[in-house]
C-alpha cells in the first residue's frame, strides 16, 4: 500500500531528477512514470491541486523525454485541474503550453481545441483573455487552411463580446466569420453571418455602420442574391422608418431565429 502513496511516488520521482554527488544525470524516464502515477493517486484520493502539480511535472517529464504529444495531454489534465481549483491564471498558461505543445508535434486541430477549452472556461471569469484564446484559436485554424473547423469559435468570440457591450468588435468578427465561410464556399454561414453583423450593429444603436455594414456586404454577389440579404434591407429600411411592429415582425422572421450566435 505504501508504494502507491502518491506522496511518496512524488517524493521518489522528484530524487530521480535531483543531480548530486552520486547522481550525475536525471533519470526522466523513471522519474516521469512515477509522476503520471502520483497523478492518478492524488485525482483518487480527491486531492486536486497535488494531482495537478503531478502532471505538470509529468508534462515536463514527457517533454524531457521528447514526447510532446504526451506532453501535452498531461498540461491540459493540470488546465482542468486549474479550472475546478478555480486557479484562472494557470488554466490560461497551462491551455497555452498544451496548445505550443501540440504545434511541435504538427497537430494544428488538437492546438486550437486546447485553446478553445481554456476559452470556454475563462468566459465569465477572464472575458478578455477567453476572447484572446478565441482569437488564437481561430488564427491556428486559418493559417491550417481550417477555417470551416473555426466557425463555432468565431460565434463564441462574438457572445463573449457582446457580453461585454463591445459591439463593434463583435460585429468585426461576424465579418471575419463571413470572410472564413467565403474561403470554404459555405454560402450560408457567409450570409448568416454579415446578416449577425448588421443585426449586431442596430442593436448597439448604430444605424450608420450598420447600413454601412450592409452596403459593403452587398458588393460581395452571394450575400446580394440572399435571403439575409433580404431581410437586412427590410429591417433597415424598417429602422429608417422607426416602424417598431414592422422591426417586430421581422426580428421574429425564420430567417433570424434561424441565426446562431
Amino acid at each position: 500500500m505504501a508504494a502507491s502513496d502518491p506522496n511518496k511516488l512524488m517524493a521518489k520521482a522528484d530524487k530521480q531528477t535531483r543531480l548530486s554527488l552520486t547522481r550525475w544525470s536525471a533519470d526522466w524516464k523513471s522519474a516521469t512514470v512515477l509522476y503520471e502515477q502520483a497523478a492518478n493517486g492524488f485525482r483518487v484520493a480527491k486531492d486536486y491541486e497535488n494531482a495537478k502539480i503531478a502532471y505538470e511535472k509529468a508534462s515536463k517529464g514527457q517533454e524531457m523525454l521528447s514526447s510532446p504529444w504526451d506532453a501535452a495531454k498531461h498540461m491540459e489534465s493540470a488546465a482542468a485541474l486549474a479550472k475546478d481549483l478555480r486557479h484562472w491564471q494557470e488554466v490560461v498558461d497551462f491551455y497555452r503550453r498544451a496548445s505550443e505543445l501540440y504545434m511541435e508535434c504538427g497537430r494544428p486541430q488538437p492546438a486550437s481545441d486546447a485553446l478553445a477549452k481554456g476559452a470556454r472556461a475563462l468566459e465569465d471569469s477572464m472575458s478578455e483573455e477567453a476572447i484572446q484564446l478565441y482569437t488564437d484559436a481561430c488564427t491556428i485554424l486559418e493559417d491550417d487552411g481550417r477555417e470551416q473547423m473555426a466557425f463555432d469559435l468565431y460565434r463564441a468570440a462574438t457572445n463573449v463580446y457582446i457580453k461585454l457591450e463591445k459591439y463593434t468588435d463583435a460585429a468585426s468578427f461576424m465579418l471575419r466569420l463571413g470572410l472564413a465561410a467565403d474561403k470554404c464556399n459555405a454560402t450560408n454561414s457567409q450570409c448568416k453571418a454579415y446578416l449577425n453583423a448588421i443585426v449586431i450593429y442596430l442593436y448597439a444603436h448604430d444605424f450608420i455602420q450598420a447600413e454601412k455594414c450592409y452596403n459593403d456586404c452587398s458588393q460581395i454577389d452571394a450575400f446580394l442574391r440572399s435571403d439575409q440579404n433580404r431581410c437586412a434591407s427590410k429591417l433597415l429600411a424598417a429602422y429608417r422608418d422607426g416602424d417598431v411592429e414592422e422591426i417586430k415582425r421581422i426580428a421574429q422572421s425564420s430567417v433570424i431565429s434561424h441565426l446562431t450566435m
